[in-house]
């Protein structure tokens, strides 16, 4: 009944005589009371406490004379302290950002005035704080999620990542590998949360309010809503081949998306009540998303729109494009690392304990200890470890490459129901949100159970990987530093290696372009050849509020000395032993003609 109460804001709970509770003329039997209060949980106090609030609804829907009866009745009925909140038109929306600063701007003095007053305003945001949800997640254990980002989940666009693997064709390999998109999202928002709150408390002079907190959270939450089916393979394997030219990133999309969540929704509204500007808070979850919206920002000037350059730093919890150390990161290292069953290096607690903001060239960026240097090489390291072990697995990556021949076979053929009736293909539903919410993995199971018979050949390629009759893979070979291969020579890559077909070797063969997969991998620290550390800044003990730069010279002598190269690995699509030998050797002699390493599981000796 209290929580119910909570909800409807100023309905009224009254006791009858006999102790039961009447509300809208309903009678229940109350219960004994089990303290002074009446009430036998934290929760439940909070709860009744916002339902017989005698002065009518939360203090969130207040308007400026209810906040001024407020402070009468609390000791603060100074005259011109109630002009100036009249005058600024202050709202119950407004108070719990209130900070020092913003009282002093507002006129409110002396010093130990806004002191106290910030006291009371706290004590009141206590008093009717919100009851948050706890999800036991099997990663950070019981985690609370504020109830406006419990409005967001519980919607048919966020719904849409439990049916997206966040490995995507790892899980073939990988069988722990099952988890979603939706728990990893969880898990960000969760990390951002943590990350800002200690930034908070460890320097209250950054002057971080609740609104920055709540933004950086839903950020975090919403950072993939824009992924596709099976994750990266929709945006790194199945979009450029099917549109070829096209720059789209899941980035993008999930912008989209977030903007269609909250409207399709009718959240603007419930935003608001909890004290958000929406078109500035709209464009700072939008900017920590997918980057400045500014798409031709002006060369020096701060690019972003949703908060000042005082507070560049919070563009750096949930997407750090500045050196990669975010909360995202944070989330898949452990969550992944547990689902495929490998030891994850890196402790993100002890980074929270010891983040701080410094000042950098006049921006402010997050920054750690000095002594926390190692503990970052081990953050990258494990991500390449992942990318080595997991997500480029050559398995994984073949299969993922089958599902987007599929996919691709598919395409014109597929109709996806989007806004007005129009339909959409699987290569163009991201134009439309409505249809893009309909595109998940569940896409695999239509096409491998349907009987439309032009769906045939795509129904072929997911029988065969469902039977693991799967493109053979030929091996692996390296580029050397100088001759890396670049995306505009991908494309000849599987004719060079039928062109390099030694003389001798089985003419009665036939090979052609179209029977070889060339699978070329950047592997890197997450900023191709630079090392991302050379863009974090420590600070010392003695001076927390100097930022400085440490060398990987000062380190360790056993730290990579390149952080970047390239892997090409060949499949061939014909199985009998005859092809697959004549296959090896075009690959072997076209490793020797470009100078590359000698291909892993290529022994054969190839003829000139």
């Amino acid at each position: 009944l209290g929580e119910r109460a909570c909800a409807a804001g100023s309905r009224a709970v009254v006791m009858s005589r006999s102790g039961a509770a009447v509300a809208g003329g309903i009678a229940k039997r109350g219960r004994p009371p089990s303290s002074p209060d009446g009430f036998c949980t934290p929760e439940k106090r909070v709860c009744a406490w916002r339902a017989m609030d005698p002065e009518g609804p939360h203090p969130r829907h207040w308007g400026t004379e209810q906040v001024c009866d407020f402070l009468c009745r609390n000791g603060f009925s100074e005259p011109g302290l109630l002009r100036r909140f009249r005058e600024n038109q202050i709202t119950g929306a407004v108070l719990p950002y209130l900070t020092k600063s913003e009282l002093k701007d507002l006129g409110v003095g002396p010093l130990d005035l806004r002191l106290k007053l910030l006291v009371c305003l706290q004590k009141l945001e206590q008093n009717h704080a919100d009851i948050m949800k706890v999800f036991n997640d099997p990663i950070h254990g019981h985690i609370e999620i504020h109830p406006l980002l419990v409005r967001i989940i519980d919607t048919p666009q966020f719904q849409r990542l439990r049916y997206i693997k966040q490995l995507g064709g790892t899980y073939y390999v990988f069988p722990g590998a099952s988890h979603n998109r939706f728990e990893h999202s969880l898990g960000v928002g969760y990390l951002a949360g943590c990350l800002v709150r200690a930034l908070h408390e460890r320097q209250p002079e950054l002057e971080i309010n609740q609104r920055d907190i709540l933004c950086v959270q839903i950020a975090g939450l919403c950072h993939d809503l824009g992924h596709g089916p099976f994750s990266h393979m929709f945006d790194g394997r199945f979009i450029p081949l099917a549109r070829p030219g096209l720059k789209w990133k899941h980035e993008t999309a999930s912008v989209q998306m977030f903007e269609h969540l909250i409207t399709s929704n009718g959240l603007e509204n419930v935003m608001e009540d909890y004290g958000f500007v929406l078109k500035e808070d709209m464009d700072f979850i939008k900017e920590q998303i997918g980057g400045p919206l500014d798409t031709t920002p002006r060369r020096g000037l701060w690019p972003y729109r949703g908060r000042p350059e005082e507070k560049s730093f919070l563009y750096e919890i949930v997407a750090n494009k500045r050196n990669g150390i975010d909360v995202d990161k944070w989330d898949y290292f452990a969550r992944d690392c547990h689902h495929l069953g490998i030891q994850n290096n890196f402790d993100y607690k002890r980074f929270l304990k010891f983040a701080r903001v410094c000042e950098v060239k006049n921006k402010k960026h997050i920054c750690t200890r000095d002594k926390e240097v190692g503990n970052l090489y081990d953050m990258f390291h494990t991500r390449n470890c992942l990318h080595r072990r997991a997500y480029q697995h050559k398995v994984g990556n073949i299969i993922e490459t089958m599902i987007t021949d599929a996919f691709l076979k598919a395409d014109p053929y597929i109709k996806i129901e989007g806004t007005g009736g129009k339909h959409y293909k699987i290569s163009t539903a991201m134009e439309d949100m409505e249809a893009y919410t309909k595109l998940t993995d569940n896409i695999f199971l239509e096409i491998l159970y349907s009987s439309n018979k032009e769906l045939a050949e795509a129904r072929e390629i997911l029988r065969k990987i469902e039977l693991r009759d799967l493109y053979k893979y030929l091996g692996e070979t390296r580029s050397e530093p100088g001759k890396e291969i670049t995306e505009e020579q991908y494309d000849r890559l599987p004719a060079d290696i039928v062109a390099s077909r030694p003389k001798n070797v089985l003419q009665d063969v036939e090979l052609n372009a179209e029977d070889f997969i060339v699978d070329v991998i950047n592997m890197d620290y997450g900023m191709k050849e630079q090392n991302p550390i050379d863009k974090v800044r420590f600070y010392c003990k003695s001076d927390p509020s100097q930022a400085v730069k440490i060398s990987k010279e000062q380190v360790s002598r056993l730290l990579p000395e390149t952080f970047a190269e390239q892997l090409i690995r060949v499949y061939c699509k014909k199985k009998d032993e005859k092809c697959l030998d004549a296959a090896t050797k075009c690959f072997i002699q076209w490793c020797m003609d470009m100078d590359f390493t000698k291909p892993q599981d290529g022994d054969v000796v190839a003829l000139n």
